[in-house]
């Protein structure tokens, strides 16, 4: 028996239920994931993602695994960026997995892409296998993260690189309070209106005030063992960028 417990948003859970929770939760938005992205943040993520590929800078020829890769939006960016690299995109959530699969780039680059269904917290892969890791978006709805963060040390190759886009804490509190507002009165009700879903984008706004801050997070990550650890402040804190390499 677990008697662990974990929190899944704003409720404490016990561990070993949130994986399904959370499975629930991007099994009942897939469809809609990416209008929701967009309508959530007004398009801000997709320059999110490119300021990740900037600060990755890919090169020709690399291995990426692309953890909590959903629809595939950070691998299609690493590929048109790398030349000869392949990427795999690995989500537990298989109807994201198909949503992404349907996608026109998916198509154009099947020969360099492949789509995996399992967890962060166990990777399905050999030691030292991948030269980059990227994770968005999703590391907060893993169950133990620093499970996660170790699992992503052991696959990367010594000198691969980890790099994860979360939302995060702005440092200005009454900005925050106002962050917060839209937030909490805002996202779930576009969630209704758009996915029919109000309780997931409930959860997924709770989500994002439960994971630590930029500084806490760097911690964590120094001690699954990366080096050089540094993060970015994207569109003054609402996200990050956090950086660390398998030195």
């Amino acid at each position: 028996m677990n008697d662990k417990t974990t929190h899944f948003g704003f409720q404490t859970v016990p561990e070993d239920q949130k994986a399904g929770m959370v499975h629930g939760v991007f099994t009942n938005v897939a469809s809609k994931y990416d209008v929701m992205n967009d309508a959530m943040s007004m398009g801000i993520h997709r320059v999110w993602k490119d300021a990740m590929m900037d600060w990755l800078a890919p090169r020709p020829g690399q291995k990426l695994l692309d953890v909590a890769g959903g629809t595939g939006d950070v691998s299609f960016r690493f590929l048109k960026r790398a030349p000869g690299a392949s990427a795999t995109v690995l989500d537990m959530t298989e109807s994201m997995l198909v949503a992404g699969r349907q996608r026109a780039e998916a198509e154009q680059m099947a020969n360099s892409l492949s789509w995996v269904t399992g967890d962060a917290m166990a990777l399905p892969f050999p030691d030292n296998m991948f030269d980059v890791y990227t994770i968005s978006f999703g590391i907060r709805n893993v169950t133990r993260i620093p499970d996660a963060l170790s699992e992503a040390y052991r696959v990367l190759r010594p000198g691969g690189r980890l790099m994860v886009l979360e939302f995060s804490q702005i440092p200005n509190p009454a900005m925050q309070w106002a962050y917060d507002r839209y937030s909490f009165n805002v996202i779930p009700a576009m969630g209704q209106l758009i996915a029919n879903d109000r309780d997931s984008y409930q959860y997924l706004v709770e989500s994002i005030r439960k994971f630590p801050d930029q500084d806490t997070f760097a911690r964590m990550i120094r001690d699954a063992g990366f080096g050089q650890v540094k993060y970015r402040n994207l569109s003054l804190g609402i996200a990050a960028l956090h950086s660390g390499w398998k030195l």
